[in-house]
Order: structure tokens, then C-alpha cells, then sequence
């Protein structure tokens, strides 16, 4: 490697701890918007988050990318608008993930745990699902949520 680059690769993660630094000070994460109620329901208790909706196909491809942070009890819910074979990535995104694949009734069908930022390895469901939750990394083994477990959120129909 050139000199070049490690100046670069210096600048960079000087760039990136300014960034984090400045996003936990703020207490503001880049590009998070408004939010809504979701709960899981396990057999560990109910486990209250405050989620984005990505319902919209820009707003499914950007997902979670460019944040540095992600509070332990927020997320983000995508809603693919009928169920289908869905795969996901991490590019661009800075922080480890747990992606909760939810079928349409609600029940949680596969759980990807702490996925690994920035990775352009594919993601997939496994089967039809309508829903994926993004959580902070760990949280489905901090909170035991499981497969089989219910997600109730306003556009999941319980069936």
C-alpha cells in the first residue's frame, strides 16, 4: 500500500470517529425520521421499539446506511407490500444489524443475527416473507426473541 493511500485510510477513519463522535453528542442519528410504536412479543415479556416505516422502494434500498448509531430500542420496520423472497445487504451501513424477517401474519420466520456492516454478502429471507426489522445488533439474543415469536405493529395484519 502507498503512502497515498494510507493517508487516505488515516483521513477516513479520522472522518468516521468525527462523525460517530458527533452523532452520539447530538444525540442525533443522520437520516432518521419520523417514528412509530412496534412491539415483539416473546416469551421473554413484550419489547417496545420506536421504527421508521421504509415503505417506498428508495426508502428500502437506503434502509438503515450512513448511521453511526442506533438507539436499543429503535429500528427500522420495511414493508415489501405483499410477501416474497427478500434479500438484504449491509453496504454502506456502519453498524452490526440483527434483521428480523417477519411473515405477514406477524410471525417472525428467521432472524440474521449481528450481520456485519459494510458486508456486500447477501442477506436472504428463506422464504416469502412481507416485513423485515432492522434492530441494533444483539438485541434478538439480548431480549431472546426468538422464531415463532409475534411482531405487532399497525400494518401487520394479525391473522
Amino acid at each position: 500500500m502507498g503512502e497515498a493511500c494510507r493517508q487516505a485510510n488515516r483521513v477516513r477513519r479520522v472522518l468516521f470517529a468525527a462523525l460517530a463522535a458527533l452523532s452520539v453528542s447530538t444525540g442525533l442519528s443522520a437520516g432518521a425520521g419520523p417514528t412509530e410504536p412496534l412491539a415483539i412479543v416473546s416469551a421473554s415479556g413484550r419489547h417496545l421499539f420506536q421504527v421508521e416505516i421504509a415503505d417506498e422502494p428508495g426508502e428500502r434500498a437506503t434502509g438503515l446506511m450512513n448511521r453511526f448509531e442506533l438507539a436499543p430500542d429503535a429500528g427500522m420496520l420495511f414493508d415489501f407490500g405483499e410477501s416474497q423472497p427478500v434479500h438484504m445487504w449491509m453496504k454502506n451501513t456502519y453498524i452490526p444489524l440483527d434483521m428480523v424477517f417477519i411473515r405477514a401474519d406477524g410471525t417472525i420466520h428467521r432472524i440474521a443475527a449481528n450481520t456485519v456492516p459494510q458486508s456486500l454478502a447477501t442477506i436472504s429471507s428463506g422464504q416469502p416473507v412481507r416485513f423485515v426489522l432492522e434492530v441494533a445488533g444483539g438485541t434478538a439474543a439480548r431480549l431472546a426473541i426468538k422464531r415463532g415469536d409475534r411482531v405487532e405493529h399497525a400494518l401487520i395484519a394479525a391473522e
